[in-house]
């Protein structure tokens, strides 16, 4: 007896998905995903002010994008698009009318409780394989932020507290304070 296949999707099937419906595609399957938390938003807000500030202040070229906003990692990949939370593209030749074709250079992704090992592990596979420069996990559940920056060929990492400043590892004097974030 024949064991059923899972139907695989395409860039074209992301792309003709309805206005509403929130989803990532991943190895040719949706990961669908529900609205997020007023915490979760509280977080993106907070970041992609903090974010945008700075590069602003600095005149800097670099581009802030909250989610949802699609991402193909890589180009070549028509069975992969993810919309990290908050994505910082500096290589302003990856942008499309559709979103972004290549690694962002900084993403963030606010943990949820359905996607948690979807972002400490799938995730945080695909943006190390396609070169994501920093990548953090803030989870608003246990109070944490995982720091990861690209070394030589890994990411290494650095765990933080909602207590803390951190520093970006991308920009010289970006410091975000996560005491300041007033939950």
């Amino acid at each position: 007896m024949a064991l059923a296949q899972l139907q695989t999707y395409t860039e074209e099937d992301y792309y003709n998905m309805p206005e509403d419906v929130r989803a990532e595609l991943i190895d040719g399957q949706f990961y669908y995903m529900a609205a997020p938390s007023r915490i979760h938003q509280e977080i993106l807000m907070f970041l992609s002010r903090k974010i945008a500030d700075y590069i602003d202040s600095k005149n800097g070229f670099c581009k802030v994008y909250p989610a949802p906003f699609a991402v193909k990692l890589f180009e070549s990949d028509d069975d992969l698009i993810v919309e990290p939370d908050i994505s910082v593209i500096c290589d302003l030749g990856k942008l499309t009318d559709r979103g972004c074709t290549g690694a962002p250079d900084w993403i963030v992704e606010i943990i949820s409780p359905g996607t948690a090992s979807h972002d400490y592990v799938r995730k945080l596979n695909l943006y190390q394989d396609a070169g994501v420069k920093e990548y953090w996990i803030v989870d608003p559940l246990t109070k944490t932020i995982y720091a990861y920056h690209l070394g030589e060929a890994k990411f290494e990492v650095t765990p933080y507290t909602f207590q803390d400043k951190i520093k970006a590892n991308l920009y010289d004097g970006l410091w975000i304070d996560f005491g300041e974030l007033k939950l």
